[in-house]
């Protein structure tokens, strides 16, 4: 059986960063590691799972008010480690640290596996919200705002 240690500190090497998020093909984030590390240390709060050699198998990562909405930026897991409860791990602290906060929120791709995880920890999606469906919006990369 694995040995998982869950972890709230900020301090990750590139190569810890880069790695991990290189492990799921998140090349967005691998392509600018210097932008991936300021993004990690300036999020409001981040858990990690290393195993007992300390390999960085996890990270989730939350922006938030602390009062009105809690973002979870980030949810991955290697690839060899996933369903072992990693993740449900992790976001289970993230969400208890922000308990308080009113809306808790996330954007993820649409792949079914990604859809029944989030739904077993009790996420629903926006359409599906109930008692009256709510509308989320995205915009992606750099946009140019015009004026009225």
């Amino acid at each position: 059986m694995l040995s998982v240690v869950l972890s709230e500190s900020k301090v990750f090497t590139p190569a810890d960063l880069v790695g991990l998020y290189g492990s799921v093909g998140w090349a967005a984030y691998t392509n600018d590691p210097h932008s991936l590390a300021r993004a990690v240390d300036q999020s409001s709060y981040v858990v990690s799972a290393r195993d007992s050699a300390g390999e960085l198998l996890g990270l989730a990562r939350a922006i938030s008010d602390d009062v009105s909405i809690c973002y979870l930026q980030d949810i991955l897991v290697r690839p060899g480690q996933q369903q072992t409860g990693i993740g449900r791990a992790m976001v289970h602290r993230v969400l208890e640290r922000y308990v308080h906060v009113r809306q808790k929120v996330l954007i993820t791709d649409d792949e079914p596996g990604q859809r029944a995880f989030y739904e077993s920890i009790g996420f629903v999606e926006a359409h599906d919200f109930a008692p009256a469906p709510l509308r989320a919006f995205v915009q992606i990369g750099q946009q140019h705002v015009t004026s009225a």
